[in-house]
Formats: C-alpha cells, structure tokens, sequence
C-alpha cells in the first residue's frame, strides 16, 4: 500500500503494519514520518529499536537472523534498516523479499532509503515490501507550497502568523524545510506564543550580524547608495563571506531581468509583481528599482555577477569586494561600466 506523508499519521492511528518503507530527498519531512513510525511502535511494545546500515559491506543475512531473534527486553522490536542509496542490490534484493515473505515475526521493520527511481519502484522487493506493508514516498515542497507548509507548522508551535508573514520567512529560508523548522522554534522561543507580523519575522532571521546581507540587498534595491558603501563595509568588517552576499544580490536581480522583461513587453507591474509573489511590504522596493533600471541594465549585472563568482573562486583577477560594492551600486541605480 502507498500513502503520501499527510495520510501516515491517520494510518497508524489505526493499527501498526509489519514494514514501512519511506523514502525522499527532503531530509526533515522524511525524518518526521519516521518519527511518527518509531512512536507509534514504542506504543505498541516495540520497546527496543535496532538500527542496522546496509552499506557496501552490510551482511543481509543478519537483517533475517534479527527478524527471528528474541529480544532481551521486550517481545516485539523495531529493526531500522538504513538504505541512503535505495539499491540493495542482488542479494539485499532477496534478503527483503524473504523478510517480506517471512512476515518478521511480531517485529516491525522500518527500511529507510533516498529517492527511488522508477526502476527501483518495478523491482521484486520494492513489490514485495509494498504487498505487505506501507511504502510512504516523501516529495519535497514547491515554492509555492512552501509558504502554506510554513504556517501550518507556525500554527502548531502556537503561532498565528499575518500571510505575508508566512510569504516572508518562505523567501529567506529558500525552499529548505530544516532552516524554516528552526526559525519558527526560535520564533517560539523568542516571542512565545500569539499574532506573528512580517516585521517580528524580518527581525528574528536576520543575520546574527550587526549589518545583515538583505539589509543591503534592500538598501540597494531603494536606491540608498550611501547605506550601501556603509553596510557593505560592515559586512566585510564583520568577517561574513562574500559568496554569501554574492547569492543575495544575485537572486534578486536574476528575478527582477525576468521581471523587467515582462514589464517591457508590456504586462501591467502590479500583475507581473502578483505573479512573481512579492509580498506587499516589498513592492515599493521592486516598484522603484524596475522603473529606474532596464532589462538591460539587470542583464549586465548579472554577468558581472558571473565574474565576481570567478574572482571569489580565484580563477579571475580583481577584489571580489570591490566589485561586490560596484554591483550593489549598479543595483541602487548607478549605470555599470562593463568590463567582462
């Protein structure tokens, strides 16, 4: 049987299956849902828990003496089987499908693994694990899932966050599940429970820098030119790496060349600033800097974004600083001077 990772939780509210198998990329939803097997199996007397790492010198045999060994400490275990690239091989591949045919005794067998390919999902003991048992594959989240997941996760640690506030959080995280995990337990930790607003969440991921890097980023998108020499020598003084502020100024004026396009081909801003889903407290920011700058303009910005990459990464000459401030200057609004 499959079940997407919403459906486990009704599932074994109903009663534990012999085997699970829950695979996926996304590295906090799948340790969540194992999480859920592990304790709703400690509840059903699977008081020990055997992990075992099927890795290239694993002994398979040992995963069907466990199944048929006895437990010291409690009549039924949970046997973790660890399987990151989801390819047993021949003999794991025979080992699983005996397990499954065995049945594993009163014990419950959690088999762990990364993606699986569809060929992986035609093999005999992927069927055979799914004939007896639950197969849970995990999909990471869209971008524009990603705002919903968070304020459900928001309201579970007790927090009622604005939409935009939500809408804000998803953008600094950039689609990694684990970061926005943390930031709302320190949210939590922070401010306790209640109404979060947009301003609450800017404060509490800024960077733990006196000068942030989407501080600047904003600044520059403003067209503050003077706060942009400031902050960007804060950052530099305070040690932060300058791929870091490479990555923000980049994603930002990737997005606004695609933007800008949009807009001179004659799409209305406010639906192109709706369609790119820039959360109202922004929209003043992009507002200006589309009008200020062209599609051209953001286009060579973004190669000299190429070429400060390669001066960070040693492989072309020049301050990598210098061309940071340069680029964030040509963001505020300066017309750049190519040299790429």
């Amino acid at each position: 049987m499959k079940l997407g990772a919403l459906q486990l939780d009704r599932h074994l509210q109903q009663g534990l299956a012999p085997v699970y198998c829950i695979s996926g990329d996304e590295p906090l939803l799948v340790q969540e849902a194992c999480d859920l097997v592990r304790r709703h199996a400690r509840a059903a007397g699977c008081e020990e828990r055997l992990v075992m790492h099927a890795d290239g010198g694993f002994d398979w045999n040992s995963l069907l003496r466990e199944a048929c060994g006895l437990s010291l400490f409690s009549q039924r275990r949970l046997l973790e089987l660890r399987l990151p690239t989801g390819k047993p091989g021949d003999a794991g591949g025979k080992a699983l499908q005996a397990y499954a045919a065995d049945g594993g005794g009163d014990n419950i067998l959690l088999v762990i693994c990364g993606k699986l390919d569809a060929a992986s999902q035609r093999t005999r003991w992927f069927k055979a694990l799914e004939g007896v048992g639950v197969i849970v594959q995990v999909w990471p989240l869209s971008l524009r899932q990603l705002p919903d997941w968070i304020t459900g996760r928001m309201r579970q640690a007790g927090l009622q966050p604005s939409r935009e506030a939500a809408m804000v959080l998803a953008e600094r995280v950039e689609g990694n599940l684990l970061a926005a995990a943390q930031e709302i337990e320190k949210l939590r930790m922070l401010r306790g429970e209640g109404a979060v607003s947009v301003d609450e969440v800017l404060a509490a991921v800024t960077d733990s820098a006196r000068y942030d890097i989407f501080g600047l980023v904003d600044c520059a998108l403003a067209g503050e030119e003077g706060r942009v020499v400031r902050m960007l020598d804060g950052l530099r003084a305070e040690g932060v790496e300058p791929t870091l502020v490479l990555w923000a100024m980049a994603r930002e004026i990737r997005q606004l060349a695609s933007m800008c396009g949009e807009v001179e081909q004659g799409a209305a801003l406010g639906q192109v600033l709706a369609r790119y889903r820039v959360w109202e407290k922004r929209k003043p920011l992009f507002t200006r800097a589309l009008q200020r700058s062209q599609r051209r303009d953001w286009l060579a910005m973004i190669r000299a974004s190429a070429k400060i990459d390669r001066c960070i990464k040693g492989l072309e000459a020049g301050s990598c600083w210098d061309e940071l401030l340069q680029l964030a200057l040509s963001m505020a609004g300066r017309k750049m001077t190519e040299t790429v």
